[in-house]
């Protein structure tokens, strides 16, 4: 549960589904404080302790007919607090204060069209201005019979309830999902429930700092902690926060595993050494990774062959600084959701993250996770807070494995050493086009196929290089950046030309879902 008391707080219940995070992406940037905890554990002393302003109750992949399917504590509506259901959520609500939901007969996945009954409710402030308002249905089930105190205020063709209300609990549901994209007005939707709520949006990243300060030195004491650097911004940011909070304490340990891009080792020791000087081990463990990885294919075996050798490698350094208690990393929100879900949840697992579920099971040291509820935008921000460079701040996302996931296959030496070129091309001219800031990741994947090429009359079979680019908020979402056929073609000719091995490229369209953004 948040260290944050002082803060107006919203309870979002996980009912599990892929998008319930997304709830919490538009709080919070509404600077919202929220908290999102799997329905299993909200019960009436949770409910006493968490103390929400108000209660989001999200979709899921259960039904409601089903006898075990969840449903939300019963202590929930018996608070005096403003209450939204969404999707699974309204079903419950329904299920449970008095209404019918059936279910087989009513599935609607797609674009809706909704339109009002009364414009007069708060929920609707600023909105229904051309009539109705696109949203975005996920259903297998619906509603068929109102809870007593509930009336009708939204309509779609497909869902008769579509948006329902009882205006004197402040009980609010919609059939409809207002946190994804697909929705464009449904920021506003959960902005006005808010509103109704009476919050006045007073979280912001200066004041998650100073709290996350505090827990660390609550956490720690007078431990001693190591911070595994990946490269990335992420444990970056974990770094200097922690180093805030408990100085001389920390020993940064930046393992060097073979798998980083082009000149990223130096970058690394030349920010925390030279710019912050921050106590920090360069350990050379390249030959014990890539021997590690040889004849590995298997992606999930990948990732969890990285998180043991990484967390083997940090033990034998804890001891070396002063025999250490805690390892710190930069685990994000986003990592945990698709790792498993948060606190427990149940929503599925997509894939594993070498530092969530790529942890070997016994662990010598005690995780200190400052970013583990943040997303990647919000830690760029709290890097701003805490005075990093924009270079480092504003850098795309590297992934804890590094380049082992942008090898597709067995992951060589030689095959490292082509990507490794390839990338550092597509990357330096992304930045020669001033697309970089444009861009939220780009990459280059080095496929595990062959193909037959000419060059200078004579006949090639050389490896395919792939090239990612995407935008995005959070990670959780993303879309393919729409580079030009000139830019394109111009980086693929570099490519070919540059890069001994290579001698195809393709770019992926893939938006995500249904792809993710790396391709392991």
């Amino acid at each position: 549960m948040s260290n944050a008391p002082d803060h107006q707080r919203l309870l979002i219940v996980d009912f599990g589904s892929q998008v319930t995070q997304l709830i919490a992406r538009r709080l919070r940037e509404a600077h919202i404080y929220c908290e999102i905890h799997p329905y299993q554990k909200v019960d009436a002393a949770f409910l006493a302790a968490f103390r929400p302003q108000a209660v989001i109750l999200s979709g899921g992949p259960a039904s409601v007919t089903d006898p075990d399917s969840p449903r939300a504590a019963p202590g929930i509506f018996t608070l005096g607090v403003p209450v939204l259901g969404i999707c699974y959520g309204q079903q419950t609500m329904m299920a449970q204060l008095g209404g019918r939901v059936e279910a087989g007969h009513a599935a609607e996945f797609g674009r809706a069209f909704v339109t009002p009954t009364d414009t007069r409710d708060p929920l609707f402030a600023g909105l229904f201005e051309t009539g109705r308002e696109e949203v975005w249905m996920s259903h297998g089930d619906r509603v068929t019979a109102l809870a007593p105190g509930f009336s009708v205020i939204g309509t779609s063709p497909g869902a008769p309830f579509a948006i329902t209300a009882d205006p004197a609990r402040h009980f609010y549901a919609v059939q409809f999902h207002p946190e994804v994209h697909h929705t464009p007005n449904g920021k506003t939707i959960l902005k006005n429930f808010t509103d109704l709520a009476g919050f006045t949006g007073d979280w912001t990243m200066a004041a998650y700092k100073d709290q996350a300060i505090a827990a660390i030195r609550a956490q720690v004491g007078k431990g001693r902690v190591i911070c595994g650097l990946s490269g990335g911004v992420d444990s970056s940011v974990a770094a200097v926060l922690i180093h805030e909070a408990i100085a001389e304490q920390l020993t940064c340990v930046f393992v060097d595993t073979g798998l980083m891009r082009k000149g990223e080792a130096e970058e690394v020791v030349s920010l925390f050494r030279d710019h912050y000087n921050i106590p920090l081990v360069h350990a050379d463990e390249s030959e014990r990774f890539l021997t590690a990885l040889e004849g590995v294919e298997d992606p999930e075996t990948k990732r969890k062959t990285i998180g043991r050798l990484f967390i083997e490698v940090f033990e034998q350094h804890a001891k070396e600084a002063g025999n250490a208690e805690f390892l710190a990393q930069g685990t994000l929100y986003p990592d945990v959701i698709e790792s498993v879900s948060f606190s427990g949840g149940p929503s599925v697992t997509i894939k594993s993250h070498h530092n969530v579920g790529g942890l070997p099971e016994r662990m010598h040291l005690r995780l200190v996770e400052p970013l583990r509820e943040l997303f990647k935008d919000e830690v760029r921000a709290l890097g701003r807070e805490l005075g990093l460079p924009e270079s480092f701040v504003g850098r795309h996302p590297f992934p804890g494995p590094g380049l082992a996931i942008r090898c597709p296959g067995a992951v060589t030496r030689e095959k490292l050493a082509i990507l490794r070129e390839a990338d550092a091309v597509y990357l330096d001219q992304i930045r020669r086009h001033g697309l970089y800031d444009a861009i939220w990741q780009a990459f280059a994947v080095l496929l595990p196929v062959r193909t037959v090429g000419v060059m200078g009359d004579g006949r090639t079979y050389d490896h395919v290089c792939a090239l990612r680019g995407v935008t995005s908020v959070d990670g959780m979402t993303a879309d393919y950046y729409p580079f030009s056929h000139e830019f394109l073609s111009e980086t693929a000719t570099r490519i070919i030309n540059e890069v001994k091995g290579i001698n195809r490229v393709t770019y992926d369209i893939t938006s995500k879902p249904p792809g993710t953004i790396e391709w392991e």
